[in-house]
C-alpha cells in the first residue's frame, strides 16, 4: 500500500506584500498586522502616505482651507473697517500645507513601526506571482516573496505627449504644488473636481482664471441645482468659464502659455493648469509577468473581494477606478486584507458613498439626486435650507448655500442629501447616517423630532425638514 505524499507550502518570507502607502495600502496593511501576518508594504517614495499625502488629498485641502480663511477675513465687517484686504502668495500658503503634510506622514509612518510592519523604499516589480523585486533609488535590489499581494500603487495626472510639461509654465495637479511664482492669470483646463477646486484657490488669491470644460456643464454627477449654484458662484466672482472646449494644442513661451481651442478660440495666461483626469501607477510593476494587464487609463478589474485575475493578488485604491476617493480606498483596503484572510470580504462598500468636493464653498452629497428619481419615476417631494437663515453662519459670515433633502413623499424616506456652502462635506453625514437605517427607522421626520443644538449648521436639517414636509398635501 502506498501512501500519498502532501506537498509542502511553499516557505514564503512574508503572508501578505503591500505596494503603496496611500490609504488603501495602509488600510490592508493595518488589517493584515492586525490579524498577526507577516507583512512587507513596499513604497516608491522616501516617506509614506502616497498621492493623498503629499501631492493629492491633503496639499490640496490645506491649500483651500487657507484661502477659504483669507476670504473670510476679508469679507468680515470686525477685519474691514480699515479698507486694506490681506493678500497672500500661493508659496505663503504652501507653507502651511507643508506643515500639515509632514504631520500626517509622521503619523503614518509610526502606524507601520507600532504594527510591525517591513517598510522598505524602493519601486516593485513582478518576477512572478508570489517574487516581488525592488529597485532603491541607488540602483541597489532586493527580492522579496510573498504568499498574497495587494496593489495600492495609487494614480497620477494624465499627461498628453503633445503638451511639454517640462515647460516651468505648464502643470499637472502634482506639480502644481511647486508653483513658485505669482501669476495673475491662469488657464485651468479640465473643469473636474481637481479643476474646479483650484479654480476656487486661485480665484481667492486674485488671480485671473479661465476654466475650460470639456462638457456642457459643471461637474455634471451633481444635482442639477448644485452643479448651478457652482458655476453661477464662480461666475459672480469672476472665473471665466467655456464649456464643451477642447484644445488643439498648448504653446509654452517664455513669458506666457497660449492654448489653442479646436472651436478656434485662443487663450494667454501666465501659466496653464492640465487637470484632465488621473491614470493608475501600474506600467512600473511588469504585470505581464504575472498575466495581468492594465486597461488604457492603467487600471485593474477586480472582483467583488478586490481580487485581480491571479487568485493571489488584489488591487485597491485609484488602480481599480471608480469611486477614486481616499476614504473609500481605506476601507476597500481593509475588506481586501479580510478576503486574504477568510477567502471573504465581510462587508462592501456602502451603495451610497458621500461626495466630497472642496471649491470655496464646499460640496458635498449621498444618495439620489432630483434628475436620477425624476428618471426612476419615484414620488418625491424636496425640502430646503437657506443658509443665510441660519443663526450660525450669520455669526460666522458664512451664508452663501443651502442644504436641500429630497424624501419619497409617501413613506418619508429619505433618498438624498445635497449641500452647497462652507462646511458642507461636514453637514452631509448627518443625513448620511439617517440614510442608512433600515425601513421605518430612515424617515425625514427625525429631523424634526430630534432637537439640535442652537446655534448651529445642523439646525439646517430641521428648517429643510419642516420646508419639504409643508409641501406634501393628502386628497
Amino acid at each position: 500500500m502506498t501512501t500519498k505524499k502532501k506537498t509542502a507550502k511553499p516557505n514564503y518570507q512574508f503572508d501578505a506584500i503591500v505596494i503603496g502607502t496611500g490609504p488603501g495600502g495602509e488600510g490592508a496593511a493595518m488589517q493584515l498586522a492586525k490579524a498577526g501576518k507577516r507583512v512587507a508594504v513596499i513604497e516608491k517614495y522616501h516617506a509614506v502616505g502616497g498621492g493623498c499625502t503629499h501631492w493629492g488629498t491633503i496639499p490640496s485641502k490645506a491649500l483651500r482651507h487657507s484661502v477659504s480663511r483669507l476670504i473670510e477675513y476679508n469679507n468680515t465687517p470686525l477685519f474691514a473697517d480699515n479698507h486694506v484686504s490681506r493678500s497672500l502668495t500661493f508659496s505663503d500658503i504652501m507653507k502651511h500645507a507643508s506643515g500639515v503634510i509632514h504631520s500626517q506622514t509622521r503619523l503614518r509612518s509610526t502606524f507601520y513601526d507600532r504594527n510591525r510592519v517591513t517598510l522598505i523604499h524602493g519601486e516593485a516589480s513582478f518576477i512572478d506571482a508570489h517574487t516581488i523585486e525592488i529597485t532603491r533609488n541607488d540602483g541597489s535590489k532586493e527580492i522579496i516573496t510573498g504568499e498574497k499581494t495587494a496593489i495600492a500603487t495609487g494614480s497620477r495626472p494624465y499627461c498628453p505627449k503633445d503638451i511639454d510639461f517640462n515647460h516651468p509654465r505648464i502643470y499637472n495637479s502634482d506639480t502644481i504644488l511647486n508653483l513658485d511664482h505669482e501669476p495673475q492669470s491662469i488657464i485651468i483646463y479640465g473643469a473636474g473636481v481637481i479643476g474646479t477646486e483650484y479654480a476656487s484657490i486661485f480665484r481667492g488669491l486674485g488671480v485671473k482664471v479661465d476654466l475650460v470644460n470639456m462638457r456642457d456643464r459643471l461637474l455634471s454627477f451633481l444635482d442639477a441645482e448644485i452643479s448651478d449654484a457652482l458655476s453661477y458662484h464662480l461666475w459672480n466672482n469672476g472665473v471665466v468659464i467655456r464649456h464643451t472646449e477642447t484644445y488643439s494644442s498648448v504653446e509654452g513661451r517664455e513669458d506666457s502659455v497660449i492654448l489653442n481651442l479646436e472651436s478656434g478660440k485662443r487663450m494667454r495666461a501666465d501659466c496653464l493648469l492640465f487637470a484632465n483626469g488621473r491614470t493608475g501607477n501600474t506600467d512600473m510593476l511588469k504585470l505581464e509577468n504575472i498575466g495581468l494587464k492594465a486597461d488604457s487609463r492603467g487600471q485593474l478589474k477586480v472582483n467583488h473581494n478586490y481580487q485581480t485575475e491571479v487568485d493571489n493578488i488584489y488591487a485597491i485604491g485609484d488602480v481599480i477606478g471608480y469611486p477614486s476617493l481616499a476614504s473609500a480606498a481605506y476601507n476597500q483596503g481593509r475588506f481586501a486584507a479580510e478576503a486574504m484572510l477568510h477567502g471573504n470580504a465581510n462587508a462592501q462598500l456602502v451603495e451610497d458613498i458621500p461626495t466630497g468636493i472642496y471649491t470655496i464653498p464646499e460640496i458635498s452629497s449621498v444618495g439620489k439626486n432630483e434628475q436620477e428619481l425624476t428618471q426612476l419615476k419615484i414620488p418625491y417631494e424636496v425640502g430646503r435650507a437657506q443658509f443665510k437663515h441660519l443663526a450660525r453662519a450669520q455669526i460666522a459670515s458664512t451664508q452663501v448655500g443651502s442644504l436641500k433633502i429630497l424624501f419619497h413623499r409617501e413613506t418619508k424616506e429619505v433618498l438624498g442629501i445635497h449641500c452647497f456652502g462652507e462646511r458642507a462635506s461636514e453637514i452631509v453625514h448627518i443625513g448620511q447616517a439617517i440614510m442608512q437605517q433600515q425601513g421605518a427607522s430612515n424617515t425625514i421626520e427625525y429631523f424634526i423630532n430630534t432637537t439640535f443644538n442652537y446655534p448651529t449648521m445642523a439646525e439646517a436639517y430641521r428648517v429643510a425638514a419642516l420646508n419639504g414636509l409643508n409641501r406634501v398635501f393628502t386628497d
